[in-house]
């Protein structure tokens, strides 16, 4: 679970990162999901992209995306999303919690 302090580090962060994928009309799919767990491997922190055509609310996609990927959700703002995984060798060091 992240704390406040490094929810507000990752948005920082994700500020100036382009969507890496994108949800559309399928859905949360197995596909989407594999993507996601391999965007996630190689980047840490990504965003994503809900796009007006996809049926699922964007809190719920966000809720599936991360069960499915582990990952933990750093942001929602508007139609995007912001997740984050540590990597089995970080490349980004948060701040310490308590």
């Amino acid at each position: 679970m992240l704390t406040g302090k490094q929810k507000r580090f990752l948005r920082a962060l994700g500020h100036g990162l382009k969507p890496v994928i994108q949800v559309g009309k399928s859905d949360v799919s197995e596909a989407l999901i594999k993507e996601t767990v391999e965007a996630l491997a190689s980047h840490e922190l990504i965003k994503v992209k809900v796009l007006e055509s996809c049926l699922m609310d964007r809190h719920s996609v966000a809720e599936e995306l991360c069960t499915a990927c582990g990952a933990e959700l750093a942001q929602v703002l508007g139609r995007t999303l912001l997740l984050y995984k540590q990597a089995k060798e970080p490349k980004l060091e948060l701040p310490k919690g308590k």
